[in-house]
């Protein structure tokens, strides 16, 4: 990703332009302008600009505190398309003004034509500000920002390894005979590319999760009876804290969507041998703050496909579960949190310097009353001769 941002503004502050990291003097040194990321007279706040690029959107976002310090109100931010507008975000308690665009609304939200070579395509964007007239005058800022989303130009080749996605798989003994589960996680709601890594996923993003039966692919129904994470890789740990996310077979979080398997229509649990369902990316409020998941499920078979089914409306179908159904757990991860850098107070100079100062205040006091009495005892021998 590339992001370049442009202010007509005024400059900088030059007798506070120190750290050429945050602030660029211009070469005859009479003005400056802040580094990209950085803004204020003496470029020392931080705008927090991040440019994603998903598999089927991009998105830019910067703080707000950055937008109200240039006086651009949220409802003047737009994509070259006018209709196409910024969002405020609440991100672990900071702000964002947020511009987000499938891949779709690309070129009808001003997109600038793709360009593409042998190994990369590139899609550019460019957010900006309405004019702020005032009868005949401009006083406030306009601001725009150009950012690049650089994707590689995917070819079809043959490799000579399988590249295999991580899951976890379980096999479950059902009436002599063995059946394999598996546990995946997806890139996306088309459940075509599962992650061949541990995944790191932003917060509110769709976490897309499917359990099915491998082998034998269609003779059993699968059931998911409960599915919670965890910071412990240990489904049943005591230490740590735990979120619900399916209970008894039904939703237990309300970001919690099943999905049917053919047309991606809101499906139900235990209806086939695969079950897919997606939440929406959380953290716990402590570290560590990525997840494991679990899932603990049930077959079933077909004559028996009752026994399965998650009548999460009705006490009576529930109560219709075997006394004594087969079961097995399923565990997933970690799912690591992608989150935006927030400013961190410095304990040097929050604990230590303050600490400092009071000992050297002190030693510096010692030294003038050791200096005092020895002037004083000078003086009465003085006297005294």
């Amino acid at each position: 990703s590339l992001l370049k941002v442009l202010f007509f503004v005024g400059s900088c502050s030059v007798q506070h332009c120190t750290d050429a990291s945050r602030c660029v003097l211009s070469e005859d040194q009479k003005s400056c302008k802040c580094a990209i990321g950085f803004y204020s007279d003496q470029c020392d706040k931080n705008a927090h600009f991040k440019v994603m690029c998903g598999r089927d959107y991009m998105a830019i976002r910067a703080s707000e505190d950055f937008f109200n310090y240039y006086k651009v109100p949220l409802e003047s931010l737009h994509l070259p398309n006018k209709s196409c507008r910024a969002e405020k975000e609440v991100i672990d308690d900071a702000t964002f003004y947020m511009f987000r665009i499938s891949k779709e609304k690309y070129l009808a939200c001003g997109g600038q034509p793709l360009q593409k070579n042998s190994t990369h395509l590139l899609y550019s964007l460019s957010v900006q500000s309405e004019l702020p007239a005032t009868g005949k005058i401009i006083r406030d800022p306009i601001l725009k920002m150009d950012f690049t989303c650089i994707y590689p130009y995917i070819r079809r080749v043959t490799l000579p390894f399988p590249v295999f996605p991580i899951s976890s798989e379980m096999v479950m003994h059902v009436d002599e005979m063995d059946a394999t589960i598996q546990m995946m996680l997806y890139s996306d709601h088309t459940y075509t590319e599962a992650y061949t890594v541990s995944p790191t996923i932003e917060l509110r993003e769709k976490v897309f999760v499917e359990v099915s039966v491998t082998e034998p692919e269609d003779y059993f129904v699968l059931r998911l009876n409960e599915c919670w994470a965890t910071q412990s890789p240990q489904p049943n740990s005591t230490e740590g804290l735990v979120h619900s996310l399916i209970h008894n077979g039904c939703a237990d979080d309300e970001t919690v969507s099943f999905i049917d398997v053919d047309d991606q229509k809101s499906g139900r649990n235990g209806e086939s041998h695969t079950i897919r369902y997606s939440f929406d990316m959380f953290r716990f409020i402590t570290e560590p703050y990525e997840l494991y998941l679990h899932c603990t499920v049930q077959l079933c078979e077909l004559e028996d496909q009752t026994s399965c089914i998650s009548g999460c409306n009705s006490i009576t179908k529930r109560e219709a579960v075997r006394a004594n159904p087969s079961e097995g757990l399923l565990s997933y991860g970690p799912i690591k949190i992608e989150m935006p850098d927030r400013p961190q107070s410095s304990l040097l100079t929050s604990v230590v310097l303050p600490v400092a100062a009071v000992w050297a205040l002190g030693f510096f006091l010692t030294i003038l009353v050791t200096v005092a009495k020895a002037g004083s005892r000078r003086v009465a021998k003085i006297e005294e001769h």
